[in-house]
């Protein structure tokens, strides 16, 4: 009887290391905040006239929106292209992009010169500006991922009329998430096409757009794979391999496409030259890591099907795509400012910071809500010990 009610009793959380770690990261976070709000961005970044877009907008803006696309790409391939296997998957990866989009609000909450006015673009319209477009496609699409994302929150707390109404509604809600996500991830790339003196030939080209659009669904898809890992090891679950390999086929084809109009265009700029200088070498390792690396290795299929090698190529085109937007954002501007920047330790704390918060909130909803098909992760019963 007391082995059946120790099966039967659920789970604990039970802080640890990692624990630990977010909540000083977290209390860090926090207090630079403070700073930020006290003293203005001079007192916490090494940004400057010369050099206004840094680190927030390189790796907290470009990769926190990039690495979300997983979302709108799984819920287009299970409610439009009707392959439902995809299902199990989809909840867990919406949570990710909702959180990537809150947190990039967040973001930029901390890097505006004067947030008090990010509201402005709501009222005042500058139809002609590609920020003005970004703006408005962020606040949507983070609406459609809150309302994708609210037949969970019902559930648990048993409200099934308005569950079952959002999921009437589903395949239009996906329509109008693609459809905002295909132009935002795009204009991010536009808003670099204004800079064709500035941006180094490496990357600018007037298909950056196109090259944004390409490689977040590439590296999205890498990221739900990786997602898929963590969880795995933060929960105890097992790993979706017969869901993630067909993933990784798609993921091949999305940066094989990406990687080979980079090329193209970088011919056309005439800039294989420049390949021995530090620009050169910062895209190199870009490339290598983020295209060249997980296509090689995904396109063999006994590599896909070991979970060792496909969480790491999935991991190297994640790599790849941060290290690339950070070189669009920073590296590749850095020469036409005359100036080389390098985030401050409070710059860095708040990405990480960012980053751990993120962490957390997903293992709270995991552990609150049915983001996985087997229910809450605090509700499952431990396992009986095995072995002799």
């Amino acid at each position: 009887m007391n082995t059946l009610a120790a099966l039967a009793a659920p789970r604990r959380f039970r802080p640890g290391f990692w624990t630990a770690v977010f909540v000083v990261l977290f209390l860090a976070f926090c207090t630079v905040t403070v700073i930020r709000y006290t003293k203005g961005l001079g007192a916490v970044t090494n940004l400057s006239d010369q050099f206004p877009w840094g680190l927030w907008i390189g790796f907290d803006l470009l990769c926190g929106v990039g690495l979300a696309a997983g979302a709108f790409t799984l819920t287009a391939v299970v409610h439009l292209f009707n392959l439902k296997r995809f299902e199990p998957i989809v909840r867990p990866t919406i949570l990710t992009g909702f959180l990537g989009y809150a947190f990039v609000i967040v973001a930029l909450l901390l890097d505006l010169g004067q947030p008090w006015r990010i509201w402005h673009a709501i009222v005042y319209w500058n139809t002609h500006s590609v920020m003005f477009e970004v703006a408005w496609c962020v606040m949507l699409y983070t609406t459609v991922l809150a309302v994708e994302f609210s037949p969970v929150v019902f559930e648990r707390f048993g409200f099934h009329a308005p569950a079952r109404l959002i999921h009437r509604l589903i395949t239009p809600l996906v329509i109008l998430g693609v459809l905002l996500s295909t132009l935002h991830q795009s204009s991010l790339g536009s808003l670099y096409l204004i800079v064709p003196s500035k941006l180094h030939p490496l990357w600018y080209s007037p298909m950056l757009p196109l090259y944004f659009y390409i490689s977040a669904i590439g590296a999205g898809i890498g990221m739900v794979i990786l997602e898929s890992y963590l969880s795995k090891r933060a929960f105890h679950r097992h790993l979706e391999m017969d869901l993630l390999e067909p993933l990784a086929r798609g993921m091949v084809v999305a940066l094989g496409i990406y990687g080979l109009m980079r090329l193209q265009g970088i011919a056309r700029n005439h800039a294989f030259g420049t390949l021995g200088s530090y620009e050169g070498r910062m895209f190199l390792v870009e490339f290598m890591l983020g295209v060249v690396l997980p296509v090689v290795l995904m396109s063999f299929r006994r590599l896909r099907t070991n979970p060792d090698w496909l969480v790491g190529a999935a991991f190297l085109a994640v790599l790849g795509f941060v290290m690339n937007r950070l070189n669009v954002s920073i590296t590749g501007m850095e020469a036409a400012s005359g100036t080389r920047y390098l985030p401050s330790a409070m710059e860095i704390i708040v990405s990480l910071g960012l980053v751990a918060t993120g962490m957390a909130v997903f293992a709270f909803a995991v552990r609150t809500f049915s983001i996985f098909p087997d229910g809450p992760v605090a509700s499952r019963p431990k396992e009986p010990a095995t072995g002799v």
